[in-house]
């Protein structure tokens, strides 16, 4: 049987492989669960990229979207490393939910809250993730997607 204090930090993929948005997504909790030095480096990211206000506004949002997680969530959400280039699993359901919401795919981004919180707290979960993900929408609206040699999934698999 796995240990359940680290089985959300089991290597699921590689951060290369995520859009723009969903590696914000990762590297802004890693910043933020880094303590005071990675939120003003998290902060000082948001101002440069969405001017005073808005970075403030962010870094509230980035804030209270990972304040939730930590104080409701249903086991601690397992971080890998600033520097790690791995995505562990909690951090891939944690960027998955958040770029869904920001693309109004609301049930799932639910469904992905329902396993970091307390259902009582998932849909206030969602709605934070879907502001984080509208901000990193703005943020990333330039940066080229990455490219990888994996094909576009068939729409038949058999």
């Amino acid at each position: 049987m796995s240990n359940p204090s680290t089985r959300g930090g089991a290597a699921v993929g590689r951060l290369s492989d995520l859009s723009p948005l969903e590696a914000g997504a990762v590297m802004y909790l890693r910043l933020w669960g880094d303590g005071t030095n990675g939120r003003a480096d998290a902060a000082s990211d948001f101002e440069i990229a969405l001017g005073a206000d808005c970075g403030r506004a962010a870094m509230l949002t980035l804030d209270r979207l990972c304040s939730l997680c930590a104080n409701y969530g249903r086991r601690p959400l397992i971080r890998h490393g600033l520097g790690c280039s791995c995505l562990g699993a909690d951090e891939n359901c944690f960027a998955q939910m958040i770029a869904s919401a920001s693309e109004g795919a609301r049930e799932d981004a639910m469904m992905m809250a329902s396993l970091i919180v307390r259902p009582d707290f998932a849909p206030a979960l969602a709605a934070l993730s879907e502001e984080m993900g509208m901000l990193l929408r703005r943020m990333t609206a330039s940066v080229p997607l990455p490219t990888t040699e994996h094909k576009p999934p068939e729409a038949v698999l058999h």
